[in-house]
């Protein structure tokens, strides 16, 4: 099931984007009050944006711009909104998004796509293992694909190995969709009661919310652990409220591909100019036939690489690399920048911590502390030392240990309402 568009000439790929890119803008004139205002601002003709590159002449929103005008980003009335969804509001306010009978049809049409590129079919049975309540995109978002593709469904949701274990034992999925580091509770509790994880069906599980892979697409820690011990297929897959589009890995696992036929995607630098192929910058969105709340020029906040080459698979779509970090995460700690999933990796490397979270925040003097939390049963200064120097050794940071209960990690890492859990505190 790979659309004809993603297995076309990169020439053919940009003009049929292209097209698509002058309907939207007509589009956004015609109903986006945000857009309108943004076009006249600065004096803005649509007309005369023929190409991709002429992109680059139309100023850029991000988030900050979703929060402070939200309503104006709405390109429909409220009684053609089918179904209100928020973003989780992890970097801030939330932002509350609609989408339209069509909107939804388009999220199905993606995230089957997507899947299909990971390898369910119909003929497999799907655990998904996230919520669905809570305004939550994606889990519906996982249904609707899962549904159009033909494959079966099991609405397990998050959290609880034993409930999980009881439905795979009894259901017999192949395919689990889940946050990778809930496989590693799913692994202990399956040892504790005697379960053979590797003579279950569950053959591959689709992994949200957390890297799997490194920047040279060697797998993480994180994944190692897993692979360890359960030898389950790990596909990536990356998406956000805000872009209505996943980028998924194929069976050869060299970063998620692109829809052409949903998204236009750049890579940016600070300056919010496109970087040289290759290099790291700011992932930055254009949406492509949505209804209800299309962006133009939206930047994530997510920091990766895109590559250009053909894939093995028969795609001939950009792929989105392994995402380094967010730009409104990045810790300067004496002269040296470091993002929180080198540190989530190299945590994840010790299989006595049984799990940890982050916090960031200014000093007296202005610049950031690391405090990492973590619960294990060895808490002598010796394992103290052993981590310190794993940290020196990979990322040239000593951040600052401290040994917290179980009850407490829950405490910081789920609170109140919460969707997902949070691994990162940024307090600065």
């Amino acid at each position: 099931m790979i659309p004809e568009i993603e297995k076309s000439s990169p020439e053919n790929i940009i003009q049929f984007q292209e097209k698509k890119l002058a309907e939207q803008l007509v589009y956004l004139k015609e109903n986006s009050i945000y857009y309108q205002r943004l076009f006249d601002k600065h004096n803005i003709d649509i007309s005369t944006m023929k190409t991709l590159q002429d992109l680059e002449q139309i100023p850029v929103t991000d988030k900050s711009d979703l929060q402070a005008e939200n309503d104006a980003f709405f390109c429909v009335p409220k009684e053609q909104i089918i179904d209100f969804a928020s973003t989780s509001g992890t970097m801030g306010k939330p932002v509350s998004f609609g989408l339209t009978d069509k909107d939804l049809d388009r999220l199905a049409y993606n995230e089957a796509i997507s899947f299909a590129c990971a390898g369910i079919s119909k003929n497999d049975v799907v655990q998904l293992m996230t919520t669905m309540d809570r305004k939550f995109m994606a889990g519906l978002a996982y249904f609707l694909g899962l549904r159009k593709l033909g494959a079966g469904v099991i609405r397990t949701g998050a959290g609880i190995p034993e409930l999980q274990w009881d439905s795979i034992l009894s259901n017999k999925p192949t395919f689990l969709i889940t946050v990778p580091s809930f496989l590693i509770k799913m692994i202990e509790y399956a040892e504790q009661k005697g379960i053979d994880i590797n003579k279950t069906s569950v053959k591959t599980a689709i992994c949200i919310g957390e890297p799997l892979r490194k920047q040279d697409f060697s797998p993480s820690e994180l994944s190692r652990r897993i692979n360890e011990k359960w030898g389950i297929k790990l596909i990536s897959t990356y998406a956000s409220t805000e872009m209505s589009t996943a980028f998924t890995e194929c069976e050869f696992q060299n970063g998620g591909h692109e829809h052409p036929e949903l998204i236009i995607t750049e890579v940016l630098d600070e300056n919010n100019k496109p970087v040289q192929e290759g290099e790291v910058g700011e992932i930055t969105v254009t949406t492509l036939g949505i209804e209800a709340v299309p962006l133009l020029r939206f930047k994530t906040g997510d920091l990766a690489r895109l590559y250009n080459e053909p894939c093995k698979c028969g795609r001939t779509t950009k792929r989105v690399g392994p995402v380094l970090g967010r730009t409104q995460q990045m810790i300067k700690y004496k002269g040296t920048t470091v993002y929180p999933p080198a540190m989530h990796d190299v945590l994840n490397s010790f299989e006595n911590i049984s799990g940890h979270v982050i916090e960031v925040e200014k000093n007296q003097i202005g610049t950031d502390d690391i405090i990492v939390k973590i619960v294990s049963e060895d808490q002598s200064n010796e394992f103290v030392d052993n981590i310190k120097n794993h940290f020196r050794a990979k990322l040239r940071v000593t951040p600052t240990i401290e040994f917290i209960s179980v009850q407490e990690l829950n405490k910081i890492s789920f609170p109140p309402n919460s969707r997902k859990p949070k691994n990162v505190i940024d307090k600065r």
